[in-house]
Order: structure tokens, then sequence, then C-alpha cells
């Protein structure tokens, strides 16, 4: 494996030998190390010293079930902090199969033409973008489609990422070659799009998969993951209705999103819950399908394919719980088709769903809008396809918005929108929000399963640092969250796959190892950025304002918040 450096500016490439201090990561964990050694932590996130990075994890490459996910990342526009996003589809995989261990992209054009990086065996070619640039991320990814057939992975930005708004994110295809798979939070789309990038089209033909040292190790490490990962009753139930299964918990628990965080319960959940989500796609049928994987070789299959009512065409791919409940409960919002909508006009732009559901829940404070009202909603999320000032504010997110509008009820930490989990009724959440160098962002840490009473103040660090750590190295390993289904029981399987794949000899606590470092080298590049305890806070509404049924605020103690990492 290779670092492949691209300068966009002088349009040079280099393959390089990877550092010895390198070696050891991958994905998430990379990234960190990465723009700690190389990006000035001050810089502007949308200048030319930032860098994008794309890194595939340390077990990505051998089509093992939810074990190819691709993370991108780089300084973040929308935070000013470190920022890793990653997701499914094609891009890692076929990244690791040419052997790029990271992809750096450097500097910044000095010419106003946009440009496709085409990657092959050995070789970079930049071809011109200009009859995509302005175009939705869907036809595009179809224009892309004919020019390089169908065998490539492809990386894009939609017309958010072009104007540089800090909601954008970037899209990568599925195995159906349908480009709703995004690297969603922090505004990286923003950063490719300063360095005048439409598209990376990754092409792996005659190559072969990284080499594994010890083959028959790994078969067996790779069995048993497999067994243990079927064998998950979660497993079962992901497949059968997606994410969406978490609103119906999430209403349970009083932690659903509801009118911009002013309730933790909607009275409407029966309708936009995975139950209904899945009889209506059964109902509809022909293109409309309850399970679908969005990364080949997947056993899960999590994600879902959302049809039109007539059954002949995609509305979007997937409809996740995230989605649901910053555009749906958060809104007001019962109607299923209206949330698929918004879902596709947000990623045809390539903006992050959960940043603008939270831009426009505010803007119902502001008085712009009624909860409940679907079609303003559209109207608005309209606004920013038409680059109206209105529509540059909501694309650059919910702290902006409620900024300009004078709104205290915002639900952003480090400027980045909370997820669909209420954290004054799940303070786990709360605690991951707070305190993650990655801004509010529910994949850092999840604690939603934990053996705890979610509304109380105490033992919530213990359970978000736990979370923490694992999932910062599930991310280097580049892993779904749901692969851990298949390593709940059976930490070893984890070393035991990569000492195989490396011929290394990690003990059994390899995922909290790189876990830990990933998060020191996170924090110590927001630590150089400026940032301070003050910043690892939620906003100071919710440790004021009761939170209906149980009328709760975040009230975990901030000497606490301050100490989670002092290992």
């Amino acid at each position: 494996m290779n670092i492949w450096r691209i300068n966009v500016n002088s349009q040079q490439f280099s393959i390089e030998d990877v550092p010895t201090s390198w070696q050891h990561l991958g994905g998430r964990g990379l990234l960190a190390k990465i723009l700690l050694d190389e990006v000035t932590p001050t810089c502007d996130p949308l200048g030319p010293h930032n860098k994008l990075v794309f890194s595939p994890g340390l077990l990505v490459g051998h089509r093992l079930s939810s074990l190819d996910r691709i993370s991108i990342g780089g300084k973040s526009p929308l935070t000013g902090g470190v920022k890793e996003a990653n997701a499914g589809g094609r891009t890692g995989y076929h990244l690791a199969r040419l052997g790029i261990k990271a992809l750096i992209i450097e500097d910044r054009p000095i010419e106003d033409n946009w440009q496709i990086i085409y990657l092959s065996k050995d070789s970079v070619r930049f071809d011109d973008a200009a009859e995509l640039v302005g175009g939705g991320v869907y036809d595009s990814a179809s224009q892309l489609r004919k020019k390089y057939g169908d065998q490539v992975a492809v990386a894009l930005i939609g017309p958010g990422g072009e104007k540089k708004m800090r909601a954008a994110g970037i899209q990568n295809i599925d195995i159906d070659y349908y480009p709703s798979r995004i690297a969603a939070r922090g505004g990286l789309g923003a950063v490719m799009g300063s360095k005048k990038i439409k598209a990376i089209v990754i092409d792996a033909e005659g190559c072969e998969s990284p080499p594994i040292i010890n083959l028959e190790a790994f078969k067996d490490a790779r069995k048993r993951y497999t067994i243990a990962l079927t064998n998950h009753p979660q497993t079962t139930s992901y497949a059968d209705y997606g994410t969406a299964a978490m609103a119906n918990m999430c209403n349970g628990f009083g932690g659903l999103p509801t009118r911009n965080f002013s309730q933790g319960t909607f009275e409407h959940v029966e309708k936009i819950a995975g139950e209904q989500l899945r009889e209506l796609l059964i109902e509809r049928g022909g293109v409309s399908k309850t399970t679908h994987a969005c990364m080949a070789g997947c056993l899960i299959r999590c994600s879902n394919v959302f049809g039109h009512e007539n059954g002949e065409r995609v509305v979007v791919s997937p409809l996740e719980y995230e989605t649901i409940g910053l555009m749906g409960s958060n809104l007001g919002i019962d109607d299923l088709d209206v949330i698929a909508r918004m879902n596709r006009e947000v990623n045809d732009l390539g903006l992050d769903s959960i940043e603008i559901g939270a831009a426009l829940g505010v803007l119902c404070d502001a008085g712009l809008m009624t909860f409940g009202d679907g079609a303003r909603a559209l109207q608005l999320i309209t606004e920013i396809r038409s680059l109206t000032p209105l529509g540059r504010v909501i694309g650059n997110g919910a702290g902006l918005t409620g900024q300009i509008f004078g709104v205290e009820r915002v639900p952003v930490v480090k400027n980045q929108a909370i997820s669909a989990y209420d954290p004054r009724a799940i303070k786990g959440m709360g605690v991951t929000y707070a305190t993650t160098a990655q801004g509010a962002d529910h994949t850092c840490g999840m604690t939603i399963r934990a053996k705890v009473k979610h509304t109380q103040a105490s033992g919530q660090i213990k359970h978000s640092r736990e979370a923490q750590l694992k999932m910062a190295g599930y991310d280097s390993l580049g892993a779904c969250i749901f692969a851990g289904f298949g390593f709940a029981d059976a930490m070893e399987t984890i070393s035991g796959m990569v000492n195989a794949r490396y011929g290394t000899e990690y003990g059994k606590n390899l995922l909290q190892q790189l876990g830990r470092e990933t998060i020191e080298n996170e924090r110590e590049f927001n630590h150089r950025a400026g940032f301070t305890k003050a910043d690892d806070r939620l906003p100071e509404w919710m440790t004021r304002e009761p939170l209906p049924p149980h009328d709760t605020v975040f009230d975990v103690p901030e000497e606490e918040l301050d100490s989670i990492f002092d290992f």
C-alpha cells in the first residue's frame, strides 16, 4: 500500500512510501495523523493549505461484510476543527484495490477550471468537468457512468459543494451506481469544491485485493466473524426495518427530536417509523426494496430503496432514521413520501440531510415555516438550489441559520447539528456530542443500547468514553457501526483479522488502542486550532430548557466532561 499525493494547482502526482508512523493506521485514525502532521490547524478550511484526504480502513478491500467503508477528512469549514466523515458504497474498496492507503489532495487551483480526477493503476489523469458543473448529483453520476463505464467507483459533489456551502458532503456511488452514500458531515464537500474537483473516478481494473500475510488465519477469523454477524438478532432486525427501526425506540425513550427539539416524543411517530416504512415499500413493490446493501458482500443489508407510488422509479435510496428524525418529527412532518422527496432534493444538492433538517427546524422557530408544512419545507430546499440569500443561509447549516434569524434554540455543538437523539433524554449521547472533536456526531459514540437509565446523569461518561473509543477503532478498520454485531462477543476476531492481514501481533484490545490514538490526535489538532474546554459543551439552552415528556435537562457535570479522556 502507498500514499498517493495530488496537487490540484500544479496537477502533479506522486506515489510515496508510507511513513513509519502511519503504517499501523487506516481510515479515521490515519486521517487524524495526516492532518496533525501536515495541515496547519489554524488554516482557512477552504484555502490552499487545507488537504482533502481519502483513506480506506485497515480491513477494506476484501469484501468482508460491512468492512469496506471509506473515511474522508480534512479541516472542517463547518466546525473549524478536525473532521472525518465516512460512507459505504464502492469508493473504499476500489481505492484499496489500487493499493492506496491514503489519497491526499493538496493546494487549490488558481484558474477557475473544474476537473474530474481519474485514478487508474499507477496513474492519475485530469479530465475536464465543465459539462457537469452546476448539475445535481444524480444527473452527474449518470453522465459519469456513461463516460467511464459501470466498473468504476465515483466520489462526487453537488451544487452545494460547488458553492462551498458548509453543509455539503461528498457522495459515493453504491453497488447499483446510485450516488447517495454520502460522507455527509462537516462540510467536506465544500473542501472538495474549493479545490475545483467535481468528481473522483477510481478505476481498479487489473488490480487485486490487498495482500494477506497469513491467508489461512485470515480465513479462519473471517469465518468466525461472518457466523457471529449472521447469528446476531440485530442483523435480522436491521435487514427487516433498517435504521428507521430507531424511530420507535427513541420515541419510547422520550428522545426523538420533535418540533425543533422542543419535545422528545412525536404523536404521529407510527406514520414514519420503520414498521410503516417496511409496509409501505412492500405494498408499492416495483423498484421499492425493504432491504438493500450499500456495499458489495454486506450481510446486514440495512439500507432500503424508496420507490415512487407507481413503483416505476426510485425516489431515494436509502431513507435513513437520521433523515426521518431531522426532516420528519423535528419538522412535525408525518408523511414518508414528503420526507423522501426532501431527502432526494437535498441529496441531489449534495448536502447533509441532518444539517439541513436542523436548519429548517430553526426556521420554524423563526416564523419562516410552520411545523408540519411539507410543501413549505420543499420550497425552502428549492431556495438552496436557486442560490437565493435565504437558500445560501440554509445551505450553510443550522448554526448560521440561528445566528441570522436570532433563534436561541439551535441544536448544534461546535456549530454542527445534533443528530436524531435528544441529549436531554439520552444523556450518554449528549456526552458524545459534547466531547468528540468531530462536532455533534452520533456515529462517534452511540450509547442508545447501553444498559443505563438514559435520563440520569450518572454513569454516562463511562458509557460514552467506551463507545467513542470503540467507534474510533471501527472507523479506523473501515467498519460500519453494525459490524460490531459480529465482534461483540469475540474482540480477538478483530486482532485476528488484522494480524493475519499485516503479519502483526496485536492483542484483543486493538480496537481500544486504535481508538485512543485516534481520539488523542483529533483532540490535539483541535487544541492547536484554538479549541478549549468551553467548546466541549452542549448549547446552554439544553441545560435550562426541560424536555417533555420526562422534563429533563442535560446535567452531566462539566468537570466530568472535561476529564472524560484523562487516560
